[in-house]
């Protein structure tokens, strides 16, 4: 998906899974901490529905709304968490299995934990 987009534009509009089926409203978008990119959607399913979370990355934004490239069924049956919260890490880590979406890097580890700035390793 485009990285330069508000992420507020995309509340309110409708979502599509891969076959064109409308599955709902996006309610929330949800930023990578680090990267402050847009990178996980809730979708409203339904009047009394729950929120199915999408992730971003390979969907689409066009004019009529965000279509996810995924058939409806896996949408609809993706982890529910809740609006409003911040994902945790181990949440986040449910939804790539879920989508069978790669794995994000890890960062690396902070090898310079406990050096005082400026100092070698001699």
């Amino acid at each position: 998906m485009q990285t330069d987009i508000d992420p507020r534009s995309l509340i309110g509009r409708k979502a599509f899974d891969r076959n064109g089926h409308k599955i709902g409203t996006v309610d929330e978008v949800y930023l990578d901490d680090a990267t402050g990119v847009p990178e996980w959607a809730a979708v409203r399913t339904g009047l009394f529905g729950r929120d199915a979370f999408v992730p971003l990355e390979p969907s689409e934004l066009v004019e009529d709304g965000l279509h996810i490239p995924y058939e409806r069924a896996l949408i609809k049956d993706a982890p529910d968490f809740g609006v409003g919260r911040h994902l945790s890490p181990e949440q986040e880590l449910q939804l790539y299995r879920h989508y069978s979406l790669a794995l994000p890097p890890s960062p690396p580890p902070d090898h310079d934990f406990g050096r005082l700035a400026g100092q070698d390793d001699t």
